[in-house]
């Protein structure tokens, strides 16, 4: 849990890192309404091969959320080359101190990381 004499929660500043292989954009408003209540989402950034179909979706919903894309190749068959993408970023994020909490998404799921970083 976020310490209760941590960051005011409207100073919080969190990073969504969204897995968008298997996110959905249908989502993303309500995602977004839930996470600010932690705070206020600072990075957005979302994973995923985007030669492949499946992240069309998506596509619409970057502009008007003002979501980052990542690039990320699939290079083997059965190996999740997002999720890696997505864990180093949030180490390397964790690592320079510019926030205080993590959103991560994925599989239509919100999983607030209710920690306080020093």
């Amino acid at each position: 849990m976020f310490k209760e004499n941590s960051t005011n929660v409207s100073n919080r500043r969190i990073a969504m890192l969204i897995d968008g292989d298997n996110a959905q954009p249908s989502l993303i408003e309500k995602i977004l309404a839930e996470t600010s209540k932690y705070g206020l989402v600072t990075i957005r950034r979302i994973y995923g091969d985007w030669t492949a179909a499946n992240m069309n979706g998506w596509k619409d919903t970057l502009q008007t959320h003002a979501i980052q894309p990542i690039q990320q190749f699939r290079y083997t068959i059965g190996k999740n080359a997002t999720d890696s993408a997505m864990i180093i970023d949030a180490m390397d994020t964790l690592y320079n101190g510019s926030v205080e909490g993590f959103c991560l998404v994925s599989v239509t799921a919100i999983h607030p990381a209710r920690h306080s970083y020093p």
